[in-house]
């Protein structure tokens, strides 16, 4: 069975983005850039959400080619190309660069796919990992906490039917304050 781990930037208050979809307050260090890159790097699948896709998929896939590209931002181009990903959305019509879409329910896609064997699992974006925490589906939970408070937003967390007990298994501190926790659900 594959595991499946939830992991984005956030604010102290719990937004992954703050209202009108900004983001500007997560502008990563090199340090965080390179771990956000190793791990796609080891993620053999990504489940997208729309608007996350949609955000990627406007950045990345010609980022390499850009003017005063760093090394760091063409490897993560590279990688996030290469990476095989699955977009769950209604209104998508196509996607590339190695992407299969699902417009069917999200949740039993997910099932099966946690059911297949194979590598670990990357899930993004507000709504799909809300329907995949009140399933149950997610085995990590990654918090990368910026030092500060945007107020409202898209929420990391959606309200859940029962509680979900967590075992803190990693902490990781970043430049500019930034701090990383790691969390393994626990039956």
């Amino acid at each position: 069975m594959r595991k499946l781990t939830f992991g984005m930037n956030l604010s102290v208050d719990g937004y992954i983005a703050a209202p009108g979809d900004d983001l500007g307050w997560s502008v990563p260090s090199d340090e965080l850039f390179q771990w956000w890159s190793d791990r796609v790097g080891t993620t053999e699948l990504a489940l997208y959400g729309r608007k996350l896709w949609e955000t990627m998929s406007s950045h990345w896939p010609a980022a390499d080619q850009q003017p005063g590209v760093t090394p760091a931002q063409s490897e993560f181009a590279r990688r996030w190309r290469d990476m095989p990903k699955v977009v769950f959305s209604s209104t998508t019509s196509t996607v590339d660069w190695n992407t299969r879409l699902v417009a069917g329910d999200a949740v039993t896609e997910i099932t099966r796919l946690k059911a297949d064997d194979g590598g670990p699992m990357d899930i993004g974006g507000a709504a799909l990992a809300a329907a995949a925490m009140r399933a149950g589906l997610i085995d990590d939970y990654v918090m990368v906490t910026h030092p500060v408070l945007v107020g409202g937003g898209t929420p990391f967390f959606t309200a859940l039917d029962s509680w979900v007990n967590l075992r803190l298994v990693e902490t990781r501190t970043f430049p500019d304050g930034v701090l990383l926790t790691r969390y393994e659900t626990r039956s």
